[in-house]
């Protein structure tokens, strides 16, 4: 390595005298510069970074002989990790919020129930359940009317029967609820009886206008009226969102501002609009079979001859 850095350091000295003689015939000024050229040409060989030794070509290890399979070298198994969650604290329970003074119930207990959330004909619910399940007060209230015999009949569809064996009930928060369709009524469950929210008033039955499908509960909410006003009972507020509410846990929310809402937009007394009219009574046919006669009238008389 020392010696190839002396060999183009004499190099570079070499090639500076050249120059130096070629230019002398110049006069005294490239005289005069050629020492300086000299040194620094020097210096700058002097001063470079020697050439890295050229190292020889890496040779190759022989191949292992064959053994009648290749041989790999396995790569090293990692163990998998199991990454452990820590445990979470247990949900903490928040009550739904009170949205009003009153506690509500769901009015079908004990029973799997189902029902739909949308306008049919009129502004009511069907709760389907089967038979004999429990029909309950929706709330604190008073029995408004109640109606232990069926009294509907295809014949003549009249609007008030439409709900058979029903019970209504004027609730604390002075919304009117209606059951219909019942198979029987509580016993002592009459007009004025004092009820709690979750009191079974009747059993759910098909009776009135579902006399020919599956069990059901007939649920409307409207607000108190004279009795010859039975379309009001019949449905005046939607029930499916407080039924989603008090079925689905919260017990507070109220229809009462929706009822006086309603009330204020139609009056108290409103007119019937929907499913109104009844069947007319069918006429009674003249009987076709003739009188029987009366034999006290009848002269009996003889042949004469001649």
């Amino acid at each position: 390595m020392r010696s190839g850095h002396k060999a183009r350091l004499a190099a570079v000295t070499g090639a500076v005298l050249i120059t130096g003689a070629c230019g002398s015939a110049g006069g005294t000024t490239s005289v005069s510069a050629r020492p300086a050229a000299l040194s620094q040409a020097v210096a700058a060989a002097a001063t470079t970074a020697p050439a890295a030794p050229e190292t020889p070509a890496a040779t190759e290890s022989p191949a292992p002989e064959a053994t009648g399979a290749a041989t790999t070298t396995p790569a090293p198994r990692v163990p998998p990790q199991t990454l452990r969650r820590p445990k979470a604290d247990e949900p903490v329970r928040v009550p739904p919020p009170k949205l009003s003074d009153f506690t509500y119930a769901f009015p079908v207990q004990g029973c799997r129930v189902t029902y739909q959330s949308q306008l049919l004909v009129l502004p009511k619910t069907t709760i389907w359940a089967a038979k004999g399940c429990s029909f309950v007060s929706p709330v604190n209230g008073v029995v408004d009317e109640v109606n232990v015999k069926n009294r509907w009949t295809a014949s003549t569809d009249r609007g008030a029967d439409r709900e058979g064996r029903f019970v209504t009930v004027v609730g604390d928060d002075g919304v009117r609820y209606l059951g219909g369709h019942l198979e029987r009524v509580a016993p002592g469950i009459v007009p004025g009886r004092r009820v709690t929210a979750g009191q079974i008033l009747g059993q759910v039955g098909n009776s009135g206008n579902a006399r020919s499908t599956a069990s059901n509960l007939y649920f409307a909410i409207s607000w108190k009226t004279d009795p010859s006003l039975w379309w009001v009972r019949r449905g005046m507020v939607n029930p499916w969102n407080y039924l989603d509410a008090w079925l689905n846990g919260n017990r507070t929310l109220s229809p009462r501002d929706e009822m006086t809402a309603v009330r204020n937009r139609t009056g108290a007394a409103p007119r019937c609009t929907t499913l109104c009219a009844s069947k007319p009574k069918p006429k009674s046919k003249p009987t076709e079979r003739p009188p029987r006669p009366d034999d006290k009238h009848i002269t009996v008389g003889t042949l004469s001859g001649g």
